[in-house]
């Protein structure tokens, strides 16, 4: 990972949880060998499970990590396979989720949900290492100029970013890093900021925050301006959504 840390500020804003659930609804998966012991955990949509031969299943959970407010999630592959046989420490964190399950004793959903937020976080470390050939978020994170930039954004999304800031923090040149953040993200910097600005936004609005408090928080000089880009992006004025629960996957 480096001396920076591409998910804390994710891990931050969204939370993550972990729990067991029928192999149909899962999106968190563990197989084993024919000998039983568990080899690879699967990561991916829901429906994964039914992909899978249930006779090698082990463990099966929904992952809920802010679903569609989440970029790096919708950044991710359709199904991600971990080969525990290369983690020792993660085939360690899933024999103990699988004897906490198999004593059901107090407080064992609760750990069960620890141990999955820190697998997740191992699985989503070699995702963003191993990178992606398709330019979005997975390939900035995994890009070492760039990824300097997004956790910038991510971690301040208030602040009134220039492209000079952020092709400071890049160390490129302001031309050069513009390119190069279209080519590896797939968005211009301002669109990227924009847009997950008004992630966070309207998962506030969906909280109950006020209008005028979001707005200021990401960087809008009125609340008009913010009710203009919002409604551009989302088809709604803030105050239609506020206080209104998704209750199923939120468009992005």
């Amino acid at each position: 990972m480096g001396d920076m840390d591409r998910l804390t500020t994710l891990m931050e804003r969204f939370t993550l949880q972990v729990k067991p659930t029928t192999l149909k609804a899962a999106t968190l998966v563990v197989t084993s060998d024919s000998d039983g012991s568990p080899s690879q955990v699967w990561f991916g949509r829901a429906g994964l499970g039914s992909q899978l031969p249930a006779e090698t299943v082990r463990f099966s959970a929904e992952v809920e990590w802010g679903g569609a407010f989440n970029p790096l999630l919708a950044a991710l592959p359709d199904r991600i396979c971990f080969d525990l046989s290369r983690d020792p420490e993660a085939a360690s964190l899933i024999d103990l989720m699988l004897s906490e399950l198999a004593k059901a004793r107090c407080g064992s959903a609760s750990v069960v949900n620890r141990l999955g937020e820190v697998m997740v976080v191992r699985l989503l470390r070699a995702q963003i290492e191993a990178g992606s050939t398709e330019p979005g978020l997975l390939s900035g994170l995994s890009d070492a100029r760039l990824n300097r930039v997004i956790v910038a954004i991510h971690g301040n999304p208030g602040r009134k970013w220039r492209n000079e800031d952020l092709a400071g923090i890049a160390g490129l040149s302001l031309s050069r890093f513009a390119e190069t953040f279209v080519s590896v993200v797939g968005e211009a910097p301002a669109a990227y900021l924009r847009r997950w600005r008004l992630l966070l936004a309207r998962r506030d609005l969906q909280n109950g925050d006020r209008v005028e408090a979001v707005a200021r928080r990401y960087g809008y000089r009125s609340p008009d301006g913010f009710a203009r880009a919002f409604r551009q992006r989302y088809g709604q004025k803030p105050l239609e959504m506020r206080g209104i629960r998704q209750t199923g996957p939120a468009a992005g």
